[in-house]
């Protein structure tokens, strides 16, 4: 089921994937502009040996946000897909539970590449990480 709401572009109405199922995240479709977000709500199933948030979740997390304002960023009407060249996630402060908002923040784009910088706060507004990604716009023909 589609959890999009009936106003955006068709891109933006697919099913989740198969990581946004497990992991249990959701994309923030109330946002304006370009800038994208997704958050989380955490669970013990998301969290390492010391009991906070996992590492590769804070990355996942910043990489989803930047990649949807990067795809946003070349075609803000219709995004379309992109491909994360590089992410650079600095880690801040943790998490132990509660919900985490990653939000992507254009930086510049060229004809292929976006440039995007990320953060990842706790719902008090804390910043736990930030990250700088670059993306490579991708192809719009359809899977064989």
């Amino acid at each position: 089921m589609s959890s999009a709401p009936p106003d955006l572009p068709a891109s933006w109405t697919r099913e989740k994937s198969g990581c946004q199922s497990m992991v249990g995240y959701e994309l923030d479709h109330d946002r304006t502009g370009v800038s994208r977000a997704c958050h989380l709500d955490l669970g013990p199933q998301h969290l390492n040996y010391h009991g906070i948030l996992h590492g590769g979740l804070v990355s996942m997390l910043l990489d989803v946000a930047c990649g949807q304002t990067a795809s946003a960023m070349f075609r803000p009407e219709d995004p379309i897909p992109v491909v994360t060249v590089s992410l650079n996630v600095q880690f801040v402060a943790a998490a132990r539970g509660g919900r985490v908002t990653a939000v992507g923040i254009p930086s510049g784009n060229g004809r292929t590449l976006a440039y995007v910088n990320g953060e990842l706060r706790d719902e008090d507004g804390r910043l736990l990480a930030t990250a700088a990604g670059v993306f490579k716009r991708g192809s719009l023909r359809k899977k064989s």
